[in-house]
């Protein structure tokens, strides 16, 4: 998801992408852990992406 895209979306569907990001992280770690992933590289996407979107909460709450 490119940075315009997260900038339309709302806060509440920022939290909510937020939570399902860190969610499918968790269970990437614990697969990686038990046996290796096909991409390794997917783990580091998705810490970026969840850090994109909290960047984009956090500007908006300075913002108010």
């Amino acid at each position: 998801m490119k940075t315009n895209e997260i900038k339309e979306l709302t806060t509440k569907e920022i939290i909510e992408k937020i939570d399902d990001e860190q969610g499918m992280l968790l269970k990437l770690k614990m697969n990686h852990a038990v046996s290796p992933l096909e991409n390794p590289l997917k783990l580091r996407h998705v810490r970026r992406h969840i850090a994109k979107l909290q960047t984009e909460l956090n500007t908006r709450k300075e913002q108010k």
